[in-house]
């Protein structure tokens, strides 16, 4: 049984993902129904839920506040909105749930089983400590990363270049690491631009911090700080200088 807290400021909006719960998702209990920052964080704390839907955008804050302030992690979260704004690139960015409103039943059911299969797991949640983290600052943005093996949280700063192997995305790694990730490349385009990186060929994405230099040889390429080399094509050469300036 998922002990469930549905954090939602619309009345209707809760005793809507309240009604959708009970008909087609077995096994969910609702704990509790909460219109604001305080509720939620009130209602978690006492009720020490297995699932929380999380409104990202309240009248009274944001659910962000929620989980910043709630006494312990110890919880799935699927993240609702009514908009694909700037939150939902810190949400994917820690390989974290969301749905679209109006919610989708099929999605919902989705994100339901996989919380279901996440809670199996002993390190479930930190996928969740990472979105928190990353959201307070406290340390460098770390993008979580789905492996065969596990999900491994990598620091941007130590990722060198990104290449394209089909559905699959090649990270390469400060220290010589490689990763095989099972997303393709232009969804992590998507996710790493607003951290300084650029992609300079239709195979390949680097970080602007890691380049040493350019060289013209070979229709132009960058020499990384590993020593490797990545392409850049003649129509982003000129955007890849002016990304190369912007980068802090």
């Amino acid at each position: 049984m998922l002990k469930t807290i549905i954090v939602e400021d619309e009345p209707h909006g809760r005793e809507t993902l309240k009604n959708l719960l009970t008909e087609y998702c077995e096994d969910v209990t609702i704990a509790a129904l909460c219109g604001t920052v305080v509720e939620g964080i009130e209602a978690i704390d006492k009720e020490q839920p297995d699932l929380v839907f999380l409104d990202i955008e309240l009248h009274t804050g944001n659910g962000f506040e929620v989980l910043e302030q709630v006494k312990k992690l110890n919880f799935e979260v699927v993240f609702t909105t009514a908009y694909e704004d700037y939150a939902i690139k810190a949400i994917k960015f820690s390989a974290l749930d969301y749905l679209l409103k109006p919610i989708d039943i099929s999605e919902l059911k989705e994100a339901v089983e996989k919380t279901r299969e996440r809670r199996k797991e002993m390190d479930y949640n930190k996928n969740l400590h990472n979105l928190v983290s990353n959201i307070k600052g406290f340390e460098q943005k770390r993008i979580s990363l789905s492996t065969m093996e596990g999900v491994e949280f990598i620091k941007t700063e130590d990722i060198i270049r990104l290449e394209a192997n089909g559905s699959y995305t090649n990270f390469f790694l400060v220290g010589g690491r490689k990763l095989v990730v099972s997303k393709n490349l232009k969804e992590y385009e998507n996710l790493l631009s607003d951290h300084d990186f650029y992609r300079t060929h239709y195979s390949t994405l680097i970080n602007l911090r890691q380049v040493d230099r350019y060289l013209k040889q070979d229709g132009g390429c960058v020499v990384l700080k590993d020593g490797s080399q990545a392409p850049v094509s003649q129509k982003r050469k000129e955007l890849f200088f002016e990304a190369m300036k912007m980068a802090t």
